[in-house]
């Protein structure tokens, strides 16, 4: 793949400023340390700065701003591009490249199209992610859909970026929650029949739970009743689960989510890999038993207090089957294993790597993001209730009140682990006070300018026969360079495990492209001139698309 502009412009200027250090006699090549640059945060002061004087004070024992004056004074500009260089403060160096570095940008981003920004950062490391992992016992909340927009643009971003992804969903369907769920369905059933059916304490009162129902007397009649208390609850069972999760794949299709493996729960216990892993704990001496409970000794590793995993009644706690779980995973050659839990996960985090470390399993390779909470908020109010349904909210809710492309930006537009207010009328609004619509708009104002172009007959000739120097603006100056940074945005995004970071990236992008849009006309007299700047906005438009992409958010060509 090309190496991006910016990349080659900093490896020249590296490699100028190192071969003035030697041919300045200021120490020998092999004392020379690593050139390291840096963005001036003040445009004034250049764009690049280095501080190599001062890293050579101690070895030539000189005064750093002369060993800076030394280094200017065999400075190869043409070498690094550098229109200037100067010194600042006790021995800094700052440059001033020649703008035209940054105009192979837009070739690069026509040449690599809706792969400009890939890299091959993670060297092909195999990430696993487990996101939502709700509970198939009813709709998808505000907390899956945050977990939903990050874990999947973490994922596109960590594909982007160069590793092997896999999207993991664990299906929670065994233990009480879906014991519950078929009681309720039982129970529904029989009322649908007429007879007096009470709900179970800890029941499941939603309206799914009695369309289901109504669809069984329609499919079955009262055929179920037959069966023996066992077989009806098997049934049951096995008809809410499927229902459940169809929905959960649903609804998660329709938020543009897609999973590589829809782990269950009672495989583990299918399989055996529970019993395993008990095994395999306690020949590794790391249980014991105490009160009639068979206990886990999770404070060996930093755990606050040790776990049960057994209870005196002899059923298992939800870290067991988790365990065997997490077991699996490490089994599978992961090199990272990433889980997105709620908010009120995060004491599990200890355990959880602690059973690792048990295992004898490196508990490095487990990350634990904690998804803090959503706050809703319409007409200036906090809601609690959907207006539609009279019950809590839910994301199919949100996505019919909102739009899919609103709720993917806004969900990842803070880290994962600051609480976020959802201001609804914002999502909505066509203003520029709502940062998916300007940047979206951003978009359909490149492609509305293409359309002109089109009408008028222009038309944009090879790439190479454009003359780039006609850019001479700081607004061209500043799309290009912004464009140039893709790549390494992309690499910190998936190094931080910061979606959040492309979100700002392409608001300030877009910003530009409009302040760009209000100070120069695209389509002048100037054919040359004309067909420089339509290149450079066809860029910015494959930039927008591709991080909008990366977010799970469409690129509109009409607005």
């Amino acid at each position: 793949m090309t190496r991006n502009p910016l990349e080659q412009s900093r490896s020249a200027v590296k490699e100028a400023v190192h071969a003035a250090v030697i041919a300045a006699n200021i120490v020998s090549s092999e004392e020379v340390p690593e050139v390291v640059l840096e963005v001036p945060k003040d445009k004034a002061h250049g764009d690049l700065a280095t501080n190599i004087a001062m890293q050579l004070t101690r070895i030539a024992k000189k005064n750093p701003r002369q060993i800076a004056e030394d280094i200017i004074a065999n400075l190869d500009l043409k070498q690094g591009d550098i229109e200037h260089a100067e010194i600042a403060g006790p021995g800094f160096i700052n440059f001033t490249l020649n703008k035209s570095y940054l105009y192979p940008v837009i070739q690069v981003v026509a040449e690599q199209g809706e792969n400009y920004g890939r890299i091959e950062h993670g060297k092909g490391e195999k990430v696993e992610v487990e996101f939502v992992s709700a509970n198939p016992t009813g709709s998808l909340h505000l907390g899956h859909a945050r977990g939903a927009a990050f874990g999947d643009a973490l994922c596109n971003i960590f594909d982007f970026a160069g590793y092997q992804v896999t999207r993991e969903y664990y299906i929670n369907d065994a233990g009480n929650q879906v014991s519950n769920l078929s009681s309720s369905i039982e129970a529904r059933y029989l009322q649908e029949l007429g007879q007096d059916a009470a709900m179970p304490e800890d029941g499941y009162h939603g309206a799914d739970i009695k369309g289901f129902a109504k669809e069984l007397v329609a499919q079955e009649g009262d055929r179920l009743l037959s069966q023996s208390p066992g077989e009806r609850a098997a049934f049951f069972r096995q008809y809410g689960l499927e229902k459940e999760l169809q929905k959960i794949q649903r609804d998660l299709e329709a938020f543009r989510v897609k999973f590589d493996i829809w782990f269950s729960e009672t495989s583990l216990y299918e399989t055996g890999q529970v019993l395993d892993a008990l095994d395999e704990l306690r020949e590794r001496g790391e249980v014991y038993e105490l009160d009639g409970a068979t206990w886990l000794r999770t404070t060996a590793y930093g755990d606050d207090k040790d776990r049960v995993l057994i209870k005196n009644d002899g059923t298992y706690t939800y870290l067991t089957p988790d365990i065997a779980y997490h077991k699996d995973k490490y089994g599978r050659g992961y090199d990272k294993m990433i889980n997105i839990w709620g908010a009120d996960h995060h004491g599990y985090i200890p355990r959880m790597k602690a059973a690792m470390q048990g295992l004898g399993n490196d508990p490095e390779k487990l990350v634990v993001l904690i998804a803090q909470m959503v706050s809703l908020f319409q007409d200036g109010e906090k809601v609690k209730m959907s207006k539609r349904t009279g019950k809590a909210v839910t994301m199919e809710d949100l996505m019919a009140e909102v739009g899919v492309d609103a709720i993917r930006y806004f969900f990842t537009m803070r880290s994962i682990d600051s609480h976020l207010d959802f201001d609804m009328d914002l999502a909505i609004s066509t203003s520029n006070e709502n940062p998916v619509f300007y940047v979206q708009y951003a978009h359909a104002r490149i492609c509305s300018i293409y359309r002109q172009a089109e009408e008028q007959g222009i038309q944009l000739p090879e790439l190479s026969a454009i003359d780039y120097s006609l850019l001479t603006s700081e607004h061209e100056y500043n799309l290009l360079h912004k464009m140039g940074e893709l790549p390494q945005e992309v690499a910190l995004a998936a190094e931080n495990y910061a979606p959040h970071r492309l979100i700002r990236y392409v608001y300030e992008l877009a910003s530009m492209m409009h302040s760009y849009y209000k100070a120069e006309r695209t389509l002048t007299d100037n054919e040359a001139q004309t067909a420089a700047r339509l290149a450079l906005l066809g860029s910015v438009r494959t930039v927008i698309v591709n991080v909008l992409r990366l977010v799970g958010v469409s690129a509109p060509e009409r607005m």
